[in-house]
Parts: C-alpha cells; structure tokens; sequence
C-alpha cells in the first residue's frame, strides 16, 4: 500500500507562484494530474524513479518543475507565472512501476490540494 500526502494549495494571483508537495511512503516515479471542474483528470508531470527523466503537459512546459527531494521521499511541483486556467484540485499518483502519465493507470492517488488562481 502506497501511501501520499499532499500540501501546499491556496489561492494566488495570475502570474504568481506555488509550490506542491507529496510526500510518498517509498521511492517510486511520481506524477502530478489536475482536475478542474466539470473536466477530466489531466496529466500534468511525472518525474522516473531515478529522477533522470521528468516529463510535462505541453501546457505548463517552462512553467512548472518537477523536483525530488530522495531523503524525504517528497516530490514538489514548483509552479510559477500562474494562469487562472491552472485552477483545478492538483493530485499526486503513482504506479508502482514505472512512470504514469494517463489517469487510468494510475495505482494510487493523493487526497487532492485546490490551487485557485485569480486574474
């Protein structure tokens, strides 16, 4: 059983910056999705297991980052020049092995954290 926590939501103005965090049980490859409302659950990015290949939605491509930290088995979404289309529940997952950038592979979900971004 995998097990993830997220933090790090809140309320920001267009073109300012948050930072999301997950903090997982293990060591695993780790994705970001995001769900606004009355929409489905999109895929945002992924870092591997070995943090050597990170992966993104074309749409937060030199935006977001995606990062590590391996002591605390806690991945971060840095999330910066914020857009009110940005706005959505953010979720961490996780497939056990091997990186998930699709909703219905995905094993394992976080709780969910509102990031709410106004214009």
């Amino acid at each position: 059983q995998v097990q993830l926590l997220e933090s790090g939501g809140g309320l920001v103005q267009a073109g300012g910056s948050l930072r999301l965090s997950c903090a997982a049980s293990g060591r695993y490859a780790m994705s970001w999705f995001r769900q606004a409302p009355g929409k489905e659950r999109d895929f945002v990015a992924a870092v591997s297991s070995s943090d050597t290949s990170t992966y993104y939605t074309d749409s937060v491509k030199g935006r977001f980052t995606i990062t590590r930290d391996g002591a605390k088995n806690t991945v971060y979404l840095q999330m910066n020049s914020l857009k009110p289309e940005d706005t959505a529940v953010y979720y961490c997952a996780v497939r056990r092995f091997g990186v998930v950038t699709t909703a219905y592979a995905v094993e394992y979900w976080g709780q969910g954290t509102q990031v709410t971004v106004s214009s």
